[in-house]
């Protein structure tokens, strides 16, 4: 790393600019030489920002599962379950955050309480002899997913090992967020595989000990935001967020007057050459390909919308310090890109506008989420599910690929549906040899499974549209795939024949047919067309006693429904 920063600190003020606008565009800080100091023995363990903001939020709702972040593993080939169990304890030797809880202080303050290394016994929950082992497997991973954890009891992980066959296995990783992020995930499975891997042959650990822990994170992290470094990073986001407004989404169901964060996802794919079409105008832009996601995305908000005015969330790992890069802890923080949509303007002009929002996002990334959303103090409505944003974006590069280092033994990554949504609306996106892939995750409570699936299609289909026109203004790119458009000129096709009388005829002949049908009913009442005609009725006759003539407008006052 000295080397490294020798290196940096050789080159011209150009260069180095062009270095930190390159680590800027990645969601990178720039390389300094700050370190990390590992804390003093008898020191009170304060959270992070982000981990009082998550124990704040399981104080509200404990059994909430949301926050429960998992890791599926396919195991095939031979396993040695204990050479397994000696892997985890090496892990959970390794990590402080692994031993983990929370616990309130004499001040009553919530701080870390960190635990001895204790050794973790794998139940192994046999299924071979199951027919339908795989169903069942589903189940369990999802059942697991949905238990909640208490933060004040430990450890906040769980971890099942489901057998299938006598060569292929499950492994089931699950932890509460406020102990770890997707980042740490990643990190959590390839020191796995990899001490696995020396163990099955007898070597040791080939890992190297950390330089420091998570709780030395948060004590510096409360350190280095003072003084004059908090006070740039809070005037820049209260002048960016000023007078933010709130996306109306186009939901679908009644917004509950508390959410219940349960969720579903779809998969959303891009084929390659539409990937490489965008990776290729991305680069005539200087935009990187998540800013080309970002503006592609915030176009069809503002088509679903008819806003100007958009923001969007998005995940930034917040390693910025080479200490914390191989971390098993809640680091990463959220930024939101507001981007300007005034003036329809056409993809290559939204580029510019995204490249700039997310570089000046990204040289103000140190300051937490949840300061920002104190420093904002938005009014709180209960209802939404996050304060200042609905939906997010995200182009993963976390590390996620796992080795096993045994010839033997191969382990892949499976994706599993557990129920639940952080957030509205999220696209979580991969970049795959084949092409861009990810998926929508959503709130049931707000979305039906068909409106997500229409906008899937909407967003591939004005993606190709802009890749294809670039300069053509958004409000002239279609939305609608071949097959919506047929469906419109097939709806319109209403020509028929009229009768000869008018409405209030129409009705009452309905009324002589079928008297006592419902004809009109809400959550609270239903009225069959014989009583709704004598209501109709009523409300007639009394109009014309208060001097109602023909052609003359009568006000109506009802509550929505």
């Amino acid at each position: 790393m000295d080397h490294v920063l020798k290196r940096i600190a050789s080159l011209s003020p150009e260069k180095r600019a062009l270095l930190e606008r390159q680590l800027r565009q990645k969601g990178l800080a720039p390389i300094t030489g700050q370190t990390i100091p590992k804390r003093e023995s008898d020191q009170t363990l304060p959270l992070s920002f982000s981990q009082q903001r998550l124990w704040f939020v399981t104080q509200l709702d404990p059994e909430n599962t949301a926050y429960n972040v998992s890791r599926v593993l396919q195991l095939e080939g031979p396993l040695r379950v204990n050479t397994l169990q000696q892997a985890v304890n090496e892990v959970v030797r390794r990590h402080e955050s692994l031993r983990t809880t929370v616990s309130i202080s004499p001040e009553g303050q919530p701080i870390q309480v960190i635990h001895p290394p204790q050794s973790v016994t794998i139940s192994v929950i046999d299924l071979s002899t199951i027919s339908n082992a795989e169903e069942n497997a589903r189940q369990i991973v999802v059942e697991t997913a949905k238990q909640p954890f208490n933060l004040n009891q430990g450890p906040l992980w769980r971890l099942k090992l489901l057998r299938l066959k006598a060569d292929q296995h499950i492994l089931v990783l699950l932890l509460h967020h406020i102990i770890c992020d997707r980042w740490s995930i990643g990190v959590l499975t390839q020191e796995l595989s990899i001490i696995y891997g020396a163990f099955i042959q007898s070597q040791p650990s080939p890992l190297p000990e950390l330089p420091i822990q998570y709780a030395d994170y948060a004590i510096w992290q409360r350190q280095y935001l003072q003084g004059d470094r908090l006070e740039v990073q809070l005037t820049y986001w209260q002048k960016r967020l000023q007078g933010l407004s709130r996306l109306e989404l186009p939901i679908t169901k009644p917004r509950p007057r508390i959410p219940t964060f349960q969720g579903k996802w779809q998969t959303i794919s891009f084929a390659k050459s539409l990937t490489d079409d965008l990776k290729a105008l991305s680069m005539q832009a200087g935009v990187t390909l998540y800013m080309a996601l970002l503006g592609a995305f915030a176009a069809l908000l503002q088509r679903y919308t008819g806003q100007t005015d958009i923001v969007i969330a998005t995940d930034i790992a917040n390693r910025n310090q080479p200490e914390t890069e191989r971390l098993i802890g809640l680091l990463v923080n959220q930024l939101l890109l507001r981007t300007d949509m005034t003036g329809n303007p056409d993809f290559r002009t939204i580029l510019e506008r995204v490249c700039q929002t997310a570089l000046d996002a990204y040289s103000h990334q140190d300051l937490p989420f949840e300061q920002i959303v104190e420093a904002i103090n938005p009014e709180r409505d209960l209802s939404r599910m996050m304060p200042l944003f609905q939906v997010k974006l995200d182009l993963q590069n976390a590390p996620n690929a796992v080795n096993s280092n045994s010839d033997s033994l191969k382990i892949h990554t499976l994706s599993v549906d557990n129920g639940t949504a952080k957030f509205e609306l999220r696209l979580n996106f991969w970049e795959m040899d084949q092409g861009l892939s990810g998926r929508v995750e959503y709130s049931t409570d707000l979305f039906d499974e068909s409106v997500i699936g229409h906008l899937i299609n909407h967003f591939q289909t004005l993606l190709e549209a802009m890749v294809a026109e670039p300069d053509r203004p958004i409000s002239e790119l279609p939305l609608l795939t071949d097959l919506e458009r047929q469906q419109l000129i097939d709806w319109n096709q209403t020509q028929a024949p009229y009768p000869q009388s008018t409405i209030h005829q129409l009705f009452e002949a309905q009324v002589e047919r079928t008297p006592d049908t419902v004809a009109v009913q809400d959550a609270q009442c239903s009225l069959t067309y014989q009583a709704l005609n004598q209501q109709a009725n009523q409300l007639a006759h009394y109009l014309q006693q208060v001097g109602v003539q023909p052609g003359a407008l009568v006000g109506l006052c009802l509550d929505r429904s």
